[in-house]
């Protein structure tokens, strides 16, 4: 049987770039690529991806919205284990809070809160866009593939600031460092687009289709 990985629709992601990075990873492991706001596809998903564009708040107000979503996916990703990937806010939202525009619940998966990115002098401009140099701090399989000096590419104006320092599985800086990739056990989130991110993108993508956590 073809394994699924399911990318969740929730009105808050940038679906379109995502599925057609996650079908082109996809193609030659014979994965199958799904996007679902059904609960129950999540349910029965093998791989779980949560996109995610704007504000923590909104984003979180949207997995809410859709009844039965929010609870699918805690469900298959932490009571059943199967493998979880957050970009960019689906990242944040696993936090235990995001202090932007007031105190919004996360998953509370990685402890700690998004903040907003300190501004470390005027020539470095906050929304923070545009390709970093990451920094991996990990042989983490997934990351395994990012050779050194690689770039990604950003796009917000929120990090997520982890309680603990074994939560961070790279780095980037701009004007200050803070996480690019976070993540335990079958948990991974990445604050960068990989759908954007072109090669080093398409390699991620890739070994987390094929990671068995």
């Amino acid at each position: 049987m073809t394994d699924k990985t399911v990318i969740v629709d929730y009105d808050s992601g940038n679906l379109h770039s995502a599925e057609k990075a996650f079908a082109r990873a996809a193609a030659d492991i014979g994965e199958e690529i799904l996007v679902s706001a059904e609960p129950e596809d999540v349910l029965r998903a093998e791989r779980v991806v949560l996109p995610g564009v704007g504000a923590f708040g909104d984003c979180a107000a949207g997995l809410h919205a859709a009844r039965g979503l929010w609870e699918a996916i805690e469900q298959r990703v932490v009571k059943d284990g199967r493998p979880f990937f957050g970009i960019c806010v689906g990242m944040q939202l696993m936090a235990e809070r995001g202090l932007e525009r007031g105190a919004h619940r996360g998953f509370g998966w990685i402890p700690g809160d998004v903040v907003e990115i300190e501004r470390a002098g005027p020539e470095f401009k906050i929304p923070h866009m545009g390709w970093n140099k990451l920094d991996v701090a990990t042989d983490h399989p997934v990351l395994a593939t990012i050779p050194d000096n690689a770039h990604a590419y950003f796009v917000h104006s929120f990090h997520l600031r982890a309680d603990n320092p074994d939560h961070i599985l790279a780095r980037t800086t701009h004007g200050v460092s803070f996480a690019a990739a976070v993540g335990r056990d079958n948990l991974i989130g990445t604050q960068f687009h990989p759908e954007k991110s072109q090669e080093v993108g398409q390699a991620l993508i890739r070994a987390f289709l094929k990671w068995r956590p």
